[in-house]
């Protein structure tokens, strides 16, 4: 008989709630839950129909009911809490990005290794029907060799330096908030990670990165292009080229559609898989099914080292340190 987790969560913000969606159609129910605000924590549990809420989060690492934790908390608390849950056994899902840099990550690994437990970054990008097709499609090599990358991601945030978009007490910046899904598409389709990586940014009024742009190349020769902002629109576009056809994808932090376009005729071919709406569910799933298995490949925790790898190389070039660091 498989055993039934049992899932809390840390936060009642839009991911806890979108979580909490996934969970029901899974045909569950949240377990617990945990926050800041205990009387935040008590209306979350009153509308999901929880059983379980902490007076202090610390309750939650320490409960034996829990199996697994998804931490929603700002990414600059991640490091902290992930550490206490690892201690007492818990599973972990953390929304991205999973820490502040290389050093948290790699000292989270090695404690969950330790521990037998499965640690995970919350990147959609990971679980999308649609990604795990368009992988296939690529890794088949009928499109030939993916030669370049190309992301952009934007978005126009007013400029209120005391929200967490630019505040740099909350690690704030666009490469930990937006450049990590940029850096992630890029890093799924690349055969290895980029070991040549070089930039330019923009930094807001509070010295976090406010806009940058990035080229990256691997040691097979592929490259990528990634351009971010904080304070101005663009569409969320990723483009893969290979030899044979170009891959289009719009939205696509949670896109459930693709255009293929044949190199020598201009053809296009849709390809649709999953949907938007349920990608928080395709998430959950993987990582239920992770734990159960005690398999860790769908949750792609390799991938997510080599982002963070990525980012923290950038933010050392750019001298760019949050007080957690310092």
């Amino acid at each position: 008989m498989t055993k039934e987790l049992k899932w809390a969560v840390l936060g009642t913000g839009v991911i806890a709630n979108e979580m909490a969606a996934g969970l029901q159609k899974m045909g569950k129910s949240l377990y617990a839950v945990g926050n800041r605000t205990y009387d935040k924590a008590v209306a979350f549990a009153e509308r999901y129909g929880i059983q379980t809420v902490y007076n202090s989060i610390d309750e939650m690492f320490t409960d034996d009911d829990v199996d697994i934790i998804y931490i929603t908390s700002p990414h600059n608390t991640h490091y902290g809490f992930m550490k206490k849950a690892l201690k007492n056994g818990k599973h972990l899902l953390v929304e991205k990005s999973i820490t502040l840099n290389s050093n948290e990550l790699d000292e989270m690994i090695a404690l969950a290794e330790s521990k037998g437990l499965i640690l995970a970054e919350a990147m959609t990008i990971w679980h999308m029907p649609l990604y795990k097709e368009l992988w296939r499609i690529v890794k088949s090599g009928e499109l030939g060799k993916v030669q370049m990358i190309t992301v952009n991601f934007g978005s126009f945030k007013e400029y209120n330096m005391n929200n967490r978009f630019f505040n740099r007490s909350l690690a704030g910046g666009a490469m930990l908030d937006i450049g990590v899904y940029a850096l992630s598409i890029v890093r799924s389709f690349m055969s290895k990670s980029p070991n040549s990586v070089i930039s330019q940014w923009k930094p807001a009024p509070t010295g976090v990165d406010e806009q940058a742009s990035i080229l990256l190349q691997n040691g097979d020769r592929q490259m990528a292009t990634v351009a971010l902002t904080m304070h101005s629109k663009q569409p969320k576009r990723a483009m893969i080229s290979c030899e044979k056809g170009y891959i289009e994808i719009m939205e696509f932090p949670r896109a459930d559609k693709a255009v293929i376009i044949d190199a020598e005729t201009g053809e296009c071919t849709e390809i649709a898989a999953g949907k938007t709406a349920d990608a928080l569910y395709y998430e959950l799933t993987d990582m239920e099914n992770a734990v159960l298995s005690a398999d860790d490949k769908d949750m792609k925790l390799t991938y997510s080292k080599d982002v963070m790898d990525i980012m923290t190389k950038l933010r050392a070039d750019w001298g760019l340190h949050y007080p957690e660091e310092e």
